[in-house]
């Protein structure tokens, strides 16, 4: 598991915590399925910075399903409905494609900081929790994210 003070956004740590708090409900070993959640009503501050990716086995790829309205004034494109193997920088050996597949593969959440790439150049990174979910509670079949944008600090004074 994470540790929570390694999270620096608040919206990537209260993500987090909705997450874990979903699958300490469902006993601790097991992965929190899609329909466990409702973001909508229990976390909506959230939405704006929340993803969701449908993972597909055979053949392995990724698809954007959801993207915050907050991520998508922050992104390069709006990319919601493409496989990451559409995406030249984020398909098979990427390190966006490489945390989806650790996640996938492991059933537990990874924290990540992937540089900023995109149109703000105020951002020196992104601060982001992938975190599984399985509809059988046990094979991840779509990551759920929370993500922020980490700007560059006002010298101190």
């Amino acid at each position: 598991m994470i540790e929570l003070g390694a999270i620096e956004s608040k919206v990537v740590l209260s993500g987090y915590e909705y997450w874990l708090a979903k699958k300490e409900s469902l006993g601790g070993d097991l992965v929190p399925a899609r329909s466990d959640l409702d973001p909508l009503t229990e976390v909506p501050r959230l939405i704006p910075r929340m993803m969701l990716k449908d993972v597909r086995r055979a053949p392995l790829d990724f698809r954007y399903r959801l993207i915050g309205t907050a991520l998508r004034t922050h992104m390069a494109q709006d990319w919601t409905g493409m496989w990451l193997s559409e995406i030249p920088f984020q398909s098979a050996g990427s390190m966006v494609w490489n945390n989806n597949l650790r996640v996938m593969e492991s059933a537990e959440p990874l924290l990540a900081r992937p540089p900023y790439v995109g149109p703000h150049k105020d951002f020196l990174y992104i601060e982001s929790i992938i975190l599984p979910l399985a509809s059988d509670r046990r094979q991840v079949d779509m990551l759920m994210f929370f993500v922020d944008f980490i700007g560059r600090k006002a010298p101190a004074r």
